[in-house]
């Protein structure tokens, strides 16, 4: 009891002093800017870019070309690490006849600054202008992909806009509803608006593919479901029974990558 008391002081001084945001932001990122690999480390292939966003923020991405494709895949990682652990499945999607570009956000890797809701959607906006303007593939030949906390990099990047597809992995519907399936009703109210998936997805009118595992201890498997339900556009869902929030593209690879494939295919 005592220490769920100075909890609730700890986060009352919090708000006080720095608000709701801060606090959220704190729990929601777990960046990593130590393991990173040097240009000349990457596998052949990779190249690093740089991004500069609307508020002069520098972003390293690294950059998978594919010559003969005209399509393009945005890949947004999940909370914690940075986008060179995400490097096998970088390489997965470039095998999938498409180029690919995975962000690192800002305060993730060697980019600049510190993530914050509203900085990541900031990113979001300047890779997709990138991906346009610098590297030349229009909106309709731009397929996104977000998997966990960046499914909502993801979505708010994709709305109202013609992209070709949007892919998402391990949704999470708001803040508020993730902080009560944490076991953290009692605080849920801190989240505010947060992270609000579940408004967003109305507003995606591009082919959707959603992906999740019905042993996910991170994001309940409820909430793909009602992402998937709230969306209005052509859409479809890959149930992996078994999987959890972390090993879907590892331990359960051909329920997972196949699907993402066919998408990818599919998609005109």
């Amino acid at each position: 009891m005592k220490t769920i008391i100075r909890l609730v002081l700890f986060l009352g001084l919090g708000i006080m002093f720095s608000g709701c945001k801060t606090i959220v932001n704190k729990l929601a990122f777990q960046p990593d800017s130590i393991n990173v690999l040097q240009q000349v480390d990457l596998p052949s292939g990779i190249k690093e870019l740089t991004v500069i966003t609307e508020d002069n923020i520098s972003l390293k991405s690294l950059y998978l070309p594919v010559a003969q494709s005209k399509k393009i895949i945005i890949y947004f990682h999940g909370n914690a690490g940075n986008i060179y652990h995400r490097i096998p499945s970088l390489l997965q999607l470039q095998k999938m006849n498409i180029n690919v570009i995975g962000v690192s956000y800002r305060g993730y890797g060697k980019s600049q600054g510190t993530p914050n809701e509203d900085g990541l959607y900031q990113d979001g906006k300047a890779i997709l202008k990138f991906v346009n303007e610098e590297l030349g593939f229009t909106d309709k030949n731009t397929v996104i992909f977000g998997r966990s906390i960046g499914t909502t990099v993801a979505i708010n990047t994709a709305q109202e806009k013609n992209i070709a597809g949007l892919i998402l992995v391990t949704p999470l519907t708001s803040g508020k509803a993730y902080a009560k399936s944490s076991g953290l009703n009692f605080i849920s109210f801190l989240a505010g608006d947060s992270f609000n998936n579940l408004a967003k997805i109305k507003n995606i009118n591009t082919p959707l593919l959603v992906v999740h595992g019905t042993k996910d201890a991170i994001i309940p498997y409820s909430m793909g479901e009602e992402i998937f339900d709230a969306a209005r556009s052509r859409k479809k869902l890959i149930k992996i029974d078994g999987g959890g929030h972390n090993n879907l593209q590892d331990r359960y690879e051909q329920q997972y990558w196949p699907p993402i494939a066919d998408f990818i295919k599919n998609l005109h």
